[in-house]
């Protein structure tokens, strides 16, 4: 299941679709209202185009849509980004759209929730939202990109927090070089990306 929600970064959402698409993974995609205005004023797609990266897409309102009950097996849930205000409501189980019952729904099944906070700087409330959350057995991955990658564009850093987030699910990806320490031969300031080299997907 993919949440996108009402925050700046909405292509952080958008990119994952892309490549779960591109693996043939099977997807349920939920947007807030504030997400596809969200989308139209950071990106040049069209919230149909988003759409049709989906398998499938449940209306934001539709609490009895398959993905709002535990008898309804995924493998677990993503919302990215996460707004201040969607990351509130599940961190105090206000489930009143679908996206929060899902979210919810994937905390008390014990499946991966993975959430992606994109706001800065952060309050307390904030902080302790993310607390309970991760209390709760959710995964906070904040928009934050590494930079031992020495990214070279803005899809390349975008690249990087949507292939933490398919680490978490165990999804084979080639967004980004994993870190396998310094190369003895050039000393520890150099750095050694080998995913490709070393076999890993």
């Amino acid at each position: 299941m993919v949440g996108i929600s009402g925050s700046s970064g909405v292509i952080y959402g958008v990119r994952l679709l892309e490549v779960l698409r591109d693996l043939k993974v099977k997807t349920y995609l939920v947007m807030s209202t504030a997400a596809k205005e969200t989308l139209v004023m950071e990106t040049d797609r069209k919230v149909s185009e988003v759409e049709a990266l989906a398998s499938e897409v449940l209306g934001f309102n539709d609490i009895a849509a398959s993905i709002a009950s535990g008898s309804f097996l995924t493998d677990g849930m993503a919302v990215i980004p996460c707004s201040m205000k969607t990351l509130s409501g599940i961190a105090t189980g206000y489930s009143d759209n679908l996206l929060l019952r899902a979210a919810d729904v994937t905390l008390k099944e014990r499946r991966p929730l993975v959430v992606v906070p994109r706001e800065a700087p952060l309050t307390t409330i904030h902080l302790e939202n993310m607390l309970r959350v991760a209390n709760a057995g959710g995964i906070i991955v904040p928009a934050t990109p590494a930079f031992y990658t020495r990214p070279k564009t803005i899809e390349d850093m975008v690249d990087h927090t949507v292939g933490k987030v398919l680490d978490i699910f165990k999804v084979s990806h080639k967004l980004y070089p994993g870190w396998n320490g310094p190369s003895p031969a050039s000393g520890a300031k150099s750095r050694r990306l080998s995913r490709a080299s070393s076999g890993r997907p």
